[in-house]
């Protein structure tokens, strides 16, 4: 089954930037919480632009597979 964004509606989320992400706008994702089973994905810089959404088993593999670079 394919998630869209368009299917849920993330005009309300609560996005948050990493830690590690500098204060110059930079390249950075923000996560959106509230999504229970998906986790919403967007470019910082363009906050009103496209979000990308993610089963959570399928960010978690990506987040472990960072760690280990």
């Amino acid at each position: 089954m394919k998630i869209s964004s368009s299917d849920y509606d993330l005009a309300t989320a609560t996005w948050h930037k990493s830690s590690y992400s500098g204060g110059d706008g930079g390249n950075c994702l923000e996560v959106a919480e509230g999504s229970p089973g998906l986790v919403p994905v967007r470019d910082s810089k363009t906050a009103d632009g496209p979000a990308l959404v993610f089963r959570t088993a399928a960010w978690a593999a990506f987040v472990t597979g960072l760690k280990r670079t």
